[in-house]
C-alpha cells in the first residue's frame, strides 16, 4: 500500500487537529479542577475570618473590662 503526497498531508492535518482538540479537552479539564479548588480555598477563608471575627469579639469585650 503505497501513500501519495496527498494522503500523507491529509494525514499529518487530521493528526494535529486531534492533538489539538485533546489538547483543549485537558485544558477544560484543569480549569474546571482549578475552580473547584478555588471554591474549596474560598470556604475555608471564610470559615477562617468568621472564626477571627469572633476571636476579636471576645477579646475586645476582655479588654473593655
Amino acid at each position: 500500500m503505497v501513500f501519495g503526497v496527498q494522503e500523507i498531508t491529509l494525514s499529518i492535518i487530521i493528526g494535529t487537529l486531534a492533538a489539538i482538540v485533546y489538547s483543549l479537552r485537558v485544558l477544560v479539564l484543569m480549569e474546571r479542577r482549578i475552580a473547584r479548588i478555588e471554591g474549596h480555598v474560598e470556604r475555608v477563608v471564610n470559615k477562617v475570618m468568621k472564626e477571627e471575627v469572633k476571636i476579636e469579639k471576645v477579646l475586645g469585650r476582655k479588654r473593655r473590662r
